[in-house]
């Protein structure tokens, strides 16, 4: 087990600075950059020049790559050319906002997802399972954006929830129920589809598990399905729930980006938006870096549940 876990570090680390180069070789050899973008197309070649020297743009690529190489082994990202801070500041203060939207979507989803899809496959004949499975088809149809903007309507409609932002103007900065209330649009349009899918996942998983000889043999032992369903056949139909948690976190990441954008959630999406709008390179390449490393963080706890799950995927 450890060794397994061990070569999936690995993994994940080389993921992580290959996304992280891969952004910043992009971000700089593309036409244009900050010096450029910021002083706009009217600026004389010799205040894009001056510029270019004051950001170390007029140097050669290779080396600018060499030294933020040598930076990151020390977690050392750059300087923002457009926030004038530490990249590394930047990305830990928003990323700490992203994680706090993806964690609660995924235990929401969770908690909504599983058990809803044992109740659904296990009794598919049920006018709950059809209901279930009829809702989760609708949502995975819709997109996450469109989701996102139908709560964002209806919170501004009602009143009852903020529509947008993560504090409100004027609260204490320290208030943990304005932060939860902001909390609950971006949440739900995150955890929705995440549940939806979980639900459809769990529920052929489940299907497929109680048509199985151990199963049957309980159930005409005398032991009560309920029991047999919700302690002996979910522990194996969490199998492939488990197999695909990295590929969840990925799309919470990917569906934050925009769900951020139309929330005002100021997390890592945003940031990556205003980075490639500016042409930021240094941060633009933490931010892609910030962001594999959740798929990492996600794929890697997603192999450690399945390898405890099913310990045969650790051979």
């Amino acid at each position: 087990m450890t060794a397994y876990l061990v070569r999936r570090l690995v993994f994940a680390a080389l993921l992580v600075f290959v996304v992280g180069s891969a952004a910043l070789a992009l971000s700089r050899l593309a036409p244009g950059d900050y010096a450029t973008q910021t002083l706009g197309l009217g600026a004389s070649p010799e205040a894009v020049a001056a510029a270019r020297a004051r950001y170390g743009l007029d140097r050669p690529f290779t080396v600018q790559y060499a030294e933020w190489v040598e930076r990151a082994i020390r977690f050392d990202f750059g300087r923002s050319f457009a926030y004038d801070r530490p990249v590394a500041e930047l990305i830990a203060e928003r990323a700490a906002n992203t994680a706090l939207l993806a964690l609660a979507a995924l235990l929401l989803a969770t908690a909504l997802g599983v058990p809803l899809g044992v109740l659904s496959g296990a009794r598919p004949a049920r006018l709950l399972a059809a209901v279930v499975r009829t809702a989760s088809l609708v949502i995975l149809s819709v997109p996450p954006l469109v989701v996102s903007l139908a709560l964002v309507v209806f919170a501004a409609r009602t009143g009852v929830l903020p529509a947008g932002g993560m504090r409100t103007i004027g609260r204490e900065t320290s208030d943990v129920f304005d932060v939860l209330e902001h909390m609950v649009v971006p949440v739900a349009a995150l955890a929705l589809p995440v549940a939806a899918f979980l639900e459809r996942l769990q529920a052929r998983a489940i299907g497929d598990v109680i048509s199985r000889p151990f199963v049957l043999a309980a159930i005409a032992r005398g032991v009560p399905a309920g029991r047999v369903i919700w302690r002996d056949a979910l522990k194996v139909a969490l199998v492939p729930v488990a197999a695909k948690y990295g590929v969840i976190v990925g799309t919470l990441l990917s569906g934050s980006f925009a769900v951020e954008m139309v929330t005002a959630w100021p997390g890592l999406g945003r940031l990556m938006l205003d980075a490639l709008r500016a042409r930021d390179m240094y941060l633009v390449a933490g931010c892609a870096a910030a962001g594999a490393a959740f798929l990492a963080v996600g794929t890697l706890l997603s192999d450690a549940v399945l390898a405890v799950v099913d310990p045969r995927v650790s051979d």
